[in-house]
């Protein structure tokens, strides 16, 4: 049985990508910060041999060091970094934004993703993936409309952070920034495009498709190249 472990699992596109490779036949580890009552739980109560659930706040660093500890002896085919959040008004500039909501946008979506990668990457198999959730907000070259200016700028900072861990740590393993397009979840709201039930299929095809590629792309829901 294949194994992934997915940061940020409890709702959301982390809960649907679980229950998408759950239902392909992988085992599912998954991360909440709440110790009950998550979709995630549900999907364990419905597929106990194949849903295992650990805690973590990825903002604290001790927990992610715990979490490693506990999964020191597994070895998964996919790690994927999903946590991640927003700024609570989203149309404020970045110099209306007070500082610790910045902070906190940052510390969320773009140091502590790295801090996880950095501590759980070598528990993935030498030819495992190593994935975080990025935005098509992210990339500089497609920011032609602005808004949205904390969010962007956490996830291009995410996106450079990671191409520096890439370099650094040799490109030998498939790595892949996702650009999952705008998602009907309760971080983007109902007027989204896309619905969870046709993303997670698709986005789940794009992490099968990365094995075998050494090297960090950053690519949309389709697998399409995003620009930087």
């Amino acid at each position: 049985m294949q194994r992934i472990l997915i940061i940020g699992a409890s709702r959301g596109i982390g809960h649907a990508l679980s229950r998408e490779f759950v239902g392909r036949g992988w085992h599912v580890t998954g991360t909440v910060r709440h110790t009950a009552g998550t979709p995630l739980h549900a999907l364990r109560d419905e597929h106990p041999e194949a849903v295992e659930i650990a805690s973590l706040d990825i903002t604290v660093p001790t927990q992610i060091e715990a979490l490693r500890e506990k999964l020191q002896d597994r070895r998964y085919d996919i790690l994927l970094v999903n946590a991640g959040t927003a700024n609570a008004n989203q149309s404020e500039t970045i110099a209306e934004t007070s500082t610790e909501e910045f902070i906190r946008v940052m510390v969320t979506n773009a140091l502590s993703p790295m801090r996880v990668v950095e501590t759980l990457a070598d528990l993935t198999t030498p030819e495992g993936t190593i994935s975080v959730m990025s935005s098509g907000q992210g990339s500089i070259a497609e920011n032609t409309r602005g808004g949205h200016e904390v969010y962007r700028g956490s996830k291009a900072a995410l996106n450079q952070y990671m191409r520096s861990y890439a370099i650094r740590a040799g490109n030998t393993h498939p790595m892949l920034l996702i650009a999952p397009g705008w998602i009907k979840t309760e971080l983007g709201g109902a007027e989204a495009r896309y619905t969870l039930a046709e993303s997670a299929p698709k986005l789940v095809d794009l992490l099968l498709a990365q094995t075998g590629r050494p090297g960090l792309r950053y690519e949309d829901r389709d697998g399409r190249t995003v620009a930087w």
